[in-house]
């Protein structure tokens, strides 16, 4: 007899909710999450965040490094901490396979801490998010996409997105005013 062995794991219960909405950005601490590997996401993050300075926000930057062994149990809890000190996450960049798979996994962990979350990809990997999301059992989470490709552009191409873009975002996180 030959046993076929499912390697899949059953899905949990979905949350097909996308969490708070930030009502407004006055007076609002907004975490901007980047990571080690696109250029194109600081620049676009730089934008945003000198934006949502502008618009009364205060902005707090975290960078993911590593995510194994004990730096990456020191990324967890420091990705913990960073959540309780925001108001609002926009989480980046999911631009490849595994940067979209660890923006989402920091995206659902900071939504499930109760923050209005967004996480950023490029077109190319949108559906890849949602999957991931749907996979993580927050179908509803909050995506915004930007082009693809970004990384390969110029500097002030990539910049000038962000500032197209910038309204986009904040209505996704759930701002109305």
């Amino acid at each position: 007899m030959v046993y076929v062995l499912d390697p899949t794991a059953e899905l949990g219960a979905d949350t097909a909710d996308p969490g708070p909405d930030l009502s407004a950005l006055k007076g609002a601490i907004v975490g901007i999450r980047v990571d080690i590997l696109w250029r194109s996401w600081d620049w676009i993050a730089e934008e945003w965040a000198r934006l949502l300075e502008a618009d009364g926000a205060t902005v707090a930057f975290w960078r993911a490094r590593g995510r194994t062994g004990d730096e990456g149990v020191r990324m967890l809890d420091e990705l913990d901490d960073f959540s309780k000190r925001i108001d609002a996450a926009i989480v980046g960049l999911g631009n490849c396979g595994s940067c979209t798979s660890w923006t989402i996994h920091d995206a659902l962990r900071i939504a499930d801490a109760g923050v209005p979350t967004v996480a950023a990809t490029t077109a190319h990997f949108t559906e890849l998010g949602h999957t991931l999301a749907r996979r993580g059992g927050r179908s509803a989470l909050r995506i915004e996409t930007l082009p693809y490709p970004l990384d390969t552009l110029p500097e002030e191409q990539v910049r000038d997105i962000a500032r197209r873009q910038y309204r986009s975002v904040v209505r996704t996180l759930g701002v109305r005013a």
